[in-house]
């Protein structure tokens, strides 16, 4: 028997990703997710390199080291319902599933038709049960299923939509970047009010939905 497909790159990539401060469940977590399996195929070669990677139509998915810092900034346990805005290719999606195991729930949102077909073939393939990919303006988050524990923005707001608060669990936990043509992670926490802590400057795409940069309707 070979090894397995990506295998070595992947374990290259959690250990570069160790050095970096990232927790040990963050890291077995991508260990565990075949990030080859997101990828276009075109670009597969390249998936285990610690930087963004376009999927098409302006759209990229991130950097494994910011994938890998939000989720120790959402601090994931088993069983959390978390709410995703941005599926993209799902491989944030992936990671955020091995993380809250088979009792937890992803529910992700996309407002990109191909993509929400892109995503939830990845997941298929990857063997992700516990993941909900739909179709959708993000910035109204699905409140069918709210209250969440934890809440993803993978795209980059003016401001923090308020559905998006009113749908986060009282305790929860919110990441998410903001500004236009420079922009800050923000971890947010719901006490009495919100909380916000600025983390670091990143790069994300904009943000297109009701209350992002533009409505995409």
């Amino acid at each position: 028997m070979g090894k397995e497909r990506g295998a070595e790159e992947r374990t290259r990539m959690v250990e570069y990703l160790r050095q970096q401060g990232v927790h040990e469940e963050v890291l077995e977590a991508m260990l565990r997710v075949k990030r080859h399996l997101f990828v276009p195929p075109e670009r597969s070669d390249q998936a285990y390199g610690d930087y963004p990677l376009p999927i098409g139509e302006g759209q990229t998915i991130s950097a494994p080291h910011m994938v890998a810092m939000m989720c120790d900034y959402l601090d994931l346990k088993k069983g959390d319902k978390v709410l995703e805005v941005g599926a993209g290719s799902g491989y944030h999606a992936a990671v955020i599933a091995e993380l809250i195991g088979e009792e937890g729930h992803l529910y992700t949102v996309e407002r990109i038709p191909w993509l929400v077909e892109f995503s939830m073939k990845n997941m298929e393939r990857a063997g992700y049960k516990n993941v909900t990919v739909t179709h959708g303006d993000g910035t109204l988050g699905l409140p069918e299923h709210a209250p969440y524990d934890k809440i993803s923005v993978t795209c980059a707001a003016p401001d923090v939509p308020p559905p998006l608060i009113e749908q986060l669990k009282t305790g929860g936990k919110m990441v998410i970047p903001l500004g236009g043509y420079t922009q800050k992670l923000y971890l947010l926490e719901k006490k009495n009010g919100i909380e916000r802590n600025k983390k670091c400057d990143v790069v994300f795409v904009p943000l297109i939905g009701r209350y992002g940069f533009r409505d995409y309707e």
